[in-house]
Formats: structure tokens, C-alpha cells, sequence
């Protein structure tokens, strides 16, 4: 190391900002190499470049541009001998690149990260009624994975077992074409199936999950469905755009707001059925370091809440209210006596 960068290492105001100007946060590693593996295919690209010049290009100090060369110059290749090792020289206080083609060279996916790109991408396309911008970027992932791998192939996946994207596919038409659909939706709350048409005004991902927002015409007021809980859609011949009133939901307000009228109920959950917390909408969840839950939840039925207990057969027991973990019991109870009765 030359005596220039000894000096410099040696210096204690190497990174700091220059006199007067405001204090940030520190600097994270992920943020400081990030930096690194920008800056070098830069000065690559733009040898003899000063210092100074190269700090206003990545928004740091001087003193913090020699601090990464300093870091660069003991960064190479497996082998990490002085040929491996990226040369920098600054002395002039113009910097030098050189052995850094291998850095510098662009990042490539790992199979890995390309499944999981795909998989997110094939998800998207098929959702969005127009999606040609998903389905241009996966043709290209495609390329490219094929590319780095010729003997691996093109990356495919299949994502469900065809009924939802049947449902998808009707969805898209729908919207695509201002027609009405006539919806076959599991109601959870209530366990129970509807059929309903319904003039679709958007779909929407929250929170990870889709959501179809349309006039409801069973209802006659405006409706949020779950994608993944639509068992069937079809297109009719009928003209789909929403009445007047019909006015798209504020997102920034909750999906579901529970009526007045509506029972609280609190339920405990072994960690095997931590799942409803997810699945059914709820007021809160205190979880343990067990994998067990407390679970507040608002819903308008009572029936809903004894079968959903009943069906987790000794995963789940209502907290509150008594007479609703009274009711299960009872029903508990009828349930046995009927396979003794069968005996």
C-alpha cells in the first residue's frame, strides 16, 4: 500500500461530511455495498476520473470515496493474491481501475432467484386484465434463464390446478368487455355459497391478497369479493357498467367494517390452527411464543363460529362469550351421543 493510502487510513476524519452540512444516519453495509458494486464498472468506464468528481457522482464526501477505495483494494477473485486483487490507484488524486472486469461484470440470477421472479410474474399476468407489460418482462426472464442455461431449459410453472385461473379468465373478459357476471362466492362468515351477479368495477390486490370490488345486484350495494374464494365465474350477454351511485371504496379505509349489531367473539387456536387468523377477518391477535393465538373476531352469525370450532375438533375453544362456548359444547356433546347412539 502506497504511503498515500497509510496516510490516509490513518486520518480520523475519512467519511465525514464536510463542515456545515447536516448529519445523517450512518451508513448501513447493505448501503455501503451496494455503492461498491455500482462505483466499480463507473470508474471503469471513466478512468482518471478526480476524487471529487466521483463523490458528487454517488452523493458522498471525498474523504468517503478513498475510504471505498481503500476497502475495493483488498477485493478480487478466489485466490486473493495481488493477481486477483482489484488494483486502485488514486495518489494523484485522480483514481485508476484496473483487474475489476470480473466485478464489474453484470449480476445474473441464480435459478433460484429466476423461479421466484417467475412464479411472481406468471401470478401478475394472470390477475391484471392488462398485463401485456408482466408477459413482455417474463418472456425476457425466460430468454435470459434460458440463455445462462441452455441445458436447463425455459422456467414453467404451474401455480394451481386450472380452476382458479378459469376464474380469472372470466374475471378479465368481464372487465375487458363491460359485461356483467354471474359470481358462484363462498361466503365465510356465514359458510355458505351464493350465487350473485355483479358488475365488476376493479380488482385490487391488498395486502396481498385480491379482491374483486362491483355492484352487487343481490345486495344492491357495492361489494368486495375475495378472489380465491370465487368458485365459479360467468360472463353474461348484459350491459356491466355499474349504476350511477355505485362509488369505488377508499382504500385507505378498512375492507371490512363490522355492523353494530355484530358479536364479538374471542377464540384460542393451537398453532395448528393459527391459519383463521389469515383467513377470517378479526379485530386483533395476540400470538405466543408457541405458535398459539388469541384471536378477537366481529361476526354476524353465531353459527359461523360453533361449526368453524367444531370443524378444528380440539384446535380452537371459544374465550368469549360463555354462551357461545356453551353452545359448541352442546353441540359437541349431541354429536357424540349420536355415534353412541349409532353403536
Amino acid at each position: 500500500m502506497s504511503d498515500k493510502r497509510l496516510s490516509d487510513s490513518r486520518r480520523g476524519d475519512k467519511g465525514v461530511a464536510p463542515p456545515g452540512s447536516a448529519r445523517t444516519a450512518p451508513e448501513t453495509a447493505t448501503q455501503r455495498l451496494g455503492r461498491l458494486l455500482a462505483m466499480v464498472p463507473w470508474l471503469l468506464r471513466h478512468q482518471g476520473v478526480s476524487i471529487e468528481e466521483a463523490a458528487l457522482e454517488f452523493g458522498v464526501t471525498p474523504a468517503q470515496v478513498e475510504s471505498d477505495l481503500e476497502l475495493l483494494f483488498l477485493c478480487g477473485t478466489p485466490g486473493y493474491t495481488h493477481a486477483e486483487l482489484i488494483d486502485a490507484q488514486w495518489d494523484d488524486g485522480h483514481i485508476y481501475l484496473a483487474n475489476a472486469d470480473d466485478i464489474a461484470a453484470p449480476m445474473r440470477l441464480t435459478r433460484d432467484e429466476a423461479v421466484t421472479l417467475t412464479a411472481g410474474l406468471q401470478a401478475l399476468s394472470s390477475i391484471l386484465v392488462n398485463s401485456e407489460i408482466a408477459e413482455r418482462t417474463l418472456a425476457k426472464l425466460r430468454r435470459a434463464t434460458t440463455a445462462a442455461d441452455p441445458g436447463g431449459g425455459q422456467i414453467a410453472l404451474d401455480l394451481d390446478d386450472g380452476s382458479q385461473h378459469a376464474v380469472m379468465t372470466q374475471l378479465k373478459e368481464a372487465v375487458a368487455t363491460r359485461r356483467r357476471v354471474h359470481l358462484t362466492y363462498y361466503v365465510a362468515t356465514r359458510d355458505e355459497t351464493t350465487e350473485r351477479d355483479v358488475d365488476i368495477m376493479r380488482i385490487v390486490n391488498l395486502d396481498g391478497q385480491w379482491y374483486l370490488e362491483g355492484w352487487c345486484h343481490r345486495a344492491q350495494a357495492v361489494r368486495f369479493f375475495r378472489v380465491d374464494r370465487i368458485e365459479a365465474a360467468t360472463v353474461l350477454d348484459v350491459d356491466g357498467a355499474p349504476p350511477r351511485e355505485a362509488t369505488p371504496r377508499d382504500l385507505s379505509d378498512e375492507i371490512f367494517v363490522p355492523s353494530e349489531s355484530d358479536l364479538t367473539v374471542v377464540l384460542e387456536a393451537s398453532p395448528r390452527a393459527a391459519w383463521i387468523a389469515d383467513y377470517y377477518p378479526n379485530e386483533g391477535v395476540v400470538r405466543s411464543q408457541d405458535g398459539s393465538l388469541q384471536v378477537t373476531m366481529r361476526v354476524a352469525d353465531p353459527a359461523l363460529v360453533r361449526r368453524l370450532v367444531l370443524r378444528l375438533g380440539g384446535d380452537a375453544r371459544v374465550v368469549s362469550p360463555p354462551e357461545i362456548a356453551e353452545a359448541v359444547a352442546e353441540e359437541a356433546r349431541a354429536a357424540l351421543a349420536a355415534y353412541d347412539d349409532a353403536g
